[in-house]
């Protein structure tokens, strides 16, 4: 079985150089960078393909996936070496999370936990607090997430209802999330909760949890979701769930809402990338396959038909590539605002559904099958446009700019 499944990660790899993408190299791939996305392909390959099709039935990437991906380096590359990281740049985190895409790994929430979860303590914690967590997710010790969705409040984050009471040195936390990504695993999570529930935005802030610390957390069941099916989403339950003082993400009270916003950008961005990286990968496996399967005497890519659906999609992926690769240089620069990275996350995974949909087409019937990858990134897609703010909340935000 392990021959197997090394076996069909080479040939995705493969098959995606064959509808490799055709724009310039982008800046922000260095050499250190390249280097880096080979030895994770390599690890991919060796170390996750034997088990992955196991870790999607079963819902959960395990705990020893994470803590080898961890032990092997390959978990917050940004983080600085003085909290256990190797000191890389967004550059790095975007190279992995490209690779999980390309070589078909997405169920695996990496790019959360490194990407979305860290990078809030990084930026706003203390430094006692950059040292107590931050080395724990760089080793896969610590599996991050972040409780911000609840049942009634989706990308409204100023409705949030759970609530953090200060009690002496204490706070206690009640509430409940919903569509938390890597729930049944993160035993170190970021919630979004209301210190003041009548100062609105700036009655919101943010606490650590370490859910092996603490009594009164419970994880719901494991969603059982369209697609995306190993990459574990739950429902938390916080029932007064004491956490000590200095759980407190910063400083002070309040800033939770404004610190969700400064790290949106980023999010963001890591939704166009692994949107384009699965559009890279759809395009790959649909080539290949057109190129084998015969109807009516030839190959179904000698029909017009699919040669003109091609065309359009390649030209579209090319355009959405070049423009991803900018927000990454820019982001890099600090320069990337709210308004392009929305643009981004939207275009993008709009984009992405649209060519999951057409790709499926040309398959014709066998593209309804799971046993080919490409029902799989049609299933996988469709949740792209909904979290991180959906794209009806990106359009609003893009229109607030003209």
């Amino acid at each position: 079985m392990q021959a197997d499944t090394k076996k069909r990660s080479r040939k995705i790899r493969e098959e995606t150089k064959l509808a490799a993408i055709d724009v310039a190299e982008p800046q922000w791939m260095d050499e250190e960078v390249k280097l880096l996305d080979d030895a994770f392909a390599r690890f991919l390959e060796q170390e996750i393909a034997p088990g992955y099709e196991e870790w999607v039935e079963a819902g959960c990437v395990t705990r020893e996936a994470w803590k080898k991906t961890g032990e092997s380096g390959f978990l917050c590359p940004a983080i600085p070496e003085e909290y256990g990281g190797v000191g890389g740049s967004f550059a790095h985190e975007a190279a992995i999370m490209n690779r999980l895409g390309l070589d078909g790994f997405d169920h695996f929430g990496i790019a959360l936990h490194s990407g979305i979860v860290a990078p809030y303590i990084l930026h706003y914690g203390s430094e006692d607090q950059k040292k107590r967590w931050l080395p724990g997710l760089v080793s896969g010790d610590l599996i991050g997430a972040i409780a911000m969705t609840e049942p009634g409040a989706g990308s409204d984050l100023q409705g949030i209802k759970t609530t953090a009471q200060k009690d002496g040195n204490h706070y206690v936390i009640n509430g409940s999330k919903t569509f938390i990504t890597n729930g049944q695993l993160a035993n170190l999570i970021v919630v979004v909760a209301k210190t003041d529930p009548k100062a609105g935005a700036k009655g919101t802030s943010l606490f650590i949890v370490e859910t092996d610390e603490v009594e009164g957390f419970r994880r719901g069941r494991n969603l059982d979701k369209i697609g995306l099916k190993g990459n574990d989403t739950s429902e938390l339950f916080f029932d007064n769930v004491r956490v000590p003082a200095d759980a407190l993400l910063g400083q002070d009270e309040g800033k939770g809402f404004y610190q969700l916003m400064e790290q949106l950008p980023q999010e963001r961005l890591i939704v166009a990338i692994q949107a384009m990286a699965a559009i890279e990968r759809a395009l790959a496996v649909t080539l290949d396959y057109v190129k084998e399967r015969k109807a009516f005497g030839k190959a179904i890519i000698d029909f017009q038909n699919t040669q003109f659906k091609l065309a359009e999609m390649k030209t579209e992926a090319t355009i959405g590539k070049v423009f991803v690769n900018d927000c990454i240089a820019r982001h890099l620069e600090g320069g990337l605002d709210t308004v392009t990275a929305s643009m981004a996350k939207y275009w993008t995974t709009d984009l992405q559904c649209k060519v999951m949909d057409e790709c499926l087409q040309l398959h014709g019937g066998y593209g309804y099958m799971n046993e080919y990858p490409i029902a799989r990134l049609y299933a996988d897609a469709r949740v792209q446009r909904i979290y991180a703010g959906t794209n009806e909340i990106m359009k609003v935000l893009i229109a607030r700019s003209l």
